[in-house]
């Protein structure tokens, strides 16, 4: 009877065990401040996706490229050099041709024109980076703005209720809190983004660095022999 009792409780309890909310019911109880951080959220996705295409598209150094480049030059042949660098469609291809086409003066105004360059380039690689910094500040103060209106608003009731129910306190904090968690998670994967695309953009620099290194050490030659 003790055992057969035990399971009839146990098979009474089992619905309530499996009652739970859903990702998105859970999302939704959040209130109005999860629609801008919903916005947010895909903001943040799409500027992630962007910038990773935009700046390996355009981050790529080709050593062999290089290599030809630096053989057109020590040959004198100037033109295919510039045909060579155009070909590329890449911030390496438009430096160099940038600075193949100042040779003829002297070092330092085509190391001058190399740094120009190279900067404008990293300033098209950040593009739309700042955007993320941006995200990663504001998604979880929102999150917060979200939390502490929902409290604001929870304790009102209480006021024209009268009716101070730790379980109706509990229920209605819970479904704020989770403006602050969206809030905090949104934040973290913009935060992460902008900090792993700059390292992108850092290790891109360095080897532009590199190649325009070696492109002004096969320069050393024909300049100074005029």
């Amino acid at each position: 009877m003790m055992l057969l009792q035990a399971l009839t409780d146990s098979t009474v309890a089992a619905p309530v065990a499996d009652q739970g909310l859903s990702i998105i019911d859970l999302l939704a109880k959040g209130g109005w401040v999860m629609l801008p951080l919903g916005l947010l959220f895909l903001g943040t996705l799409f500027l992630i996706i962007e910038r990773f295409l935009a700046i390996g598209a355009n981050g790529k150094i080709d050593p062999q490229f290089v290599d030809n480049v630096k053989d057109f030059i020590q040959q004198g042949n100037l033109k295919s050099a510039e045909s060579s660098c155009r070909n590329q469609r890449n911030a390496s291809g438009r430096i160099l041709e940038r600075a193949i086409s100042r040779i003829g003066y002297p070092i330092k105004d085509i190391e001058t024109t190399i740094e120009n360059a190279s900067q404008i380039e990293i300033q098209r690689m950040e593009g739309n980076l700042p955007y993320l910094g941006v995200i990663a500040g504001i998604a979880p103060m929102l999150g917060f703005v979200g939390t502490i209106s929902g409290i604001i608003r929870i304790f009102y009731d209480i006021s024209i209720s009268n009716d101070f129910n730790i379980s109706t306190i509990a229920g209605g904090m819970y479904e704020k809190m989770i403006t602050s968690g969206s809030g905090l998670i949104i934040g973290l994967i913009a935060y992460a983004g902008y900090h792993l695309l700059n390292m992108k953009i850092d290790r891109f620099a360095l080897k532009l660095q590199m190649a325009a290194s070696d492109f002004l050490d096969v320069l050393q030659r024909p300049v100074n022999s005029k």
